[in-house]
């Protein structure tokens, strides 16, 4: 295993990743598809533990129940960051999970599905996104529970073949979008439930593009070829994408705003953003989907994007046009009433607004944490008769719930498959509008574009040989 502050070679990397489950030992304990037994601990396996992934490393080594058992990641650099937050977590804390470099390191997850199966319950993925299906589904197949980051897959294909997965082997999933688990969500809900929005027609939600931490829009394209860091797997930090020489502006982190690695502005907030307005509104699949965006570009996002979001009516409910706007060019005009507000805040730089016949909700920032009716006197009159809490809260935050659903504690998580699965549905779906142009029309039932057939090849599953599951 690699000691922490070290730097191994990147071949001695993988090698040690490799040899540590051949020493490994876990004593087992007895753990049905859909919980554990009374008293016994969640051994969880992390796929990606550098960045985004440190979320679920730090959650799980707080939480008693659980043990590390393996960890997977293909950078070193991130590996030995993580070892050093860990470190540092266990000696500001008092925690008595096991250290972290005590624990199984490998730098393919594979390879730690057939060493280690028999030694996991649950998986948690925190990747780029092309490998969050692989991994996700390698781990459903095997029985074991999963959190996956949001976005949950890098197509529609994916994504329902991974609900079909994780119902046919009774797992507990959960996709790591954590405004789901909040106050403020359970609270637009409620408010809609009540009538205090009235019928809402229109939804409209938006965000910048990416700042250069998480994308650099390249100066010509292809990419020159780099060489990778001694730190850094570049074979398999691709995976399941196509082959394609190494340059720093994809890997570690920007590689958001390239589509064979992510989703862009769009997959990477909109699970979060649109989460309220998909849970409130029951909007369930559109029949149609088309964006404006600045250029079609097969490798790169565009500038600015204006998806526009088509939904029939549901029962009662009225059809819905939903519009994300994303760019410097695209927010929207001030709605009805604001101009009225004391405060003229100004809208914030991203934001969703349910534009109701009674009302106008405004949930600013990226997350359905903190709702409010516009204008300002309109809130402060609401306040004073508020519709009672009728759902139930979420403590602890997203992982604790999945936990506790694993431990037969709790309900079965908020953004389990057969609610994730839907949502990120919608959201991929504007990503394939954004990719192409052009305007798609949606048979949820079939799962096609009907007008273009062409335009399938973005929702099937695809992967270079070897990453196929």
């Amino acid at each position: 295993m690699i000691t922490p502050h070290l730097s191994p070679t990147r071949r001695n990397f993988i090698k040690t990743s490799a040899l540590a489950a051949t020493a490994f030992t876990l004593p087992r304990f007895s753990l049905g598809q859909a919980g554990v037994a009374a008293n016994s601990k969640i051994n969880v396996a992390c796929v990606g533990i550098g960045n985004r992934g440190w979320f679920a490393v730090s959650e799980l080594m707080k939480d008693p129940r659980v043990n590390i058992v393996a960890v997977c990641d293909v950078d070193e650099a991130l590996v030995n960051n993580t070892y050093k937050k860990g470190a540092e977590l266990k000696k500001n804390s008092a925690l008595t999970c096991a250290d972290l470099t005590t624990v199984p390191l490998f730098a393919d997850y594979r390879e730690m599905f057939a060493k280690m199966s028999d030694k996991i319950d649950a998986v948690t993925v925190s990747t780029p996104d092309h490998h969050h299906f692989p991994a996700a589904m390698m781990a459903v197949q095997r029985g074991k529970h999963v959190y996956v980051e949001k976005p949950l897959t890098h197509s529609v294909g994916e994504a329902r073949a991974l609900r079909e997965a994780a119902k046919k082997k009774g797992i507990i999933s959960q996709m790591g979008n954590q405004g789901r688990a909040t106050e403020g969500i359970r609270l637009m809900k409620e408010w809609v439930n009540a009538g205090v929005i009235g019928e809402v027609r229109d939804v409209v939600a938006w965000s910048p593009t990416f700042n250069a931490t998480y994308y650099k829009r390249p100066d010509a394209l292809p990419l020159p070829a780099q060489t990778p860091p001694s730190t850094l797997n570049w074979d398999l930090w691709l995976g399941p994408a196509d082959k394609r020489p190494y340059h720093e502006t994809l890997a570690p982190v920007r590689w958001r705003g390239w589509w064979n690695f992510g989703n862009g502005m769009l997959g990477d907030w909109a699970c979060h953003t649109l989460d309220a307005p998909f849970w409130a509104l029951d909007l369930g699949a559109p029949t149609s989907v088309e964006a404006e965006v600045s250029d079609v570009n097969p490798e790169i996002v565009p500038e600015w994007a204006e998806v526009t979001y088509k939904f029939p009516a549901r029962g009662k409910r009225p059809p819905v046009t939903l519009k994300w706007l994303e760019g410097a060019r695209k927010k929207p005009a001030s709605p009805k009433g604001w101009e009225d507000d004391p405060k003229k805040p100004g809208l914030p730089d991203r934001g969703m607004l349910m534009l109701g016949s009674a009302n106008t909700l405004l949930a600013p920032g990226g997350r359905p944490d903190s709702p409010r009716l516009i204008p300002n006197a309109t809130m402060e009159e609401f306040k004073k008769n508020r519709p009672a809490a009728t759902i139930p809260r979420v403590v602890g935050g997203p992982m604790k719930e999945w936990l506790d659903a694993i431990a037969k504690t709790g309900p079965m998580p908020g953004s389990n498959f057969e609610y994730s699965v839907p949502l990120s549905e919608m959201v991929l779906l504007g990503v394939v509008a954004m990719r192409t142009g052009k305007r798609l029309e949606w048979d949820a039932k079939a799962g096609k574009v009907t007008n273009d057939a062409a335009i399938n090849q973005l929702i099937a599953i695809k992967a270079r040989s070897g990453w196929k599951v």
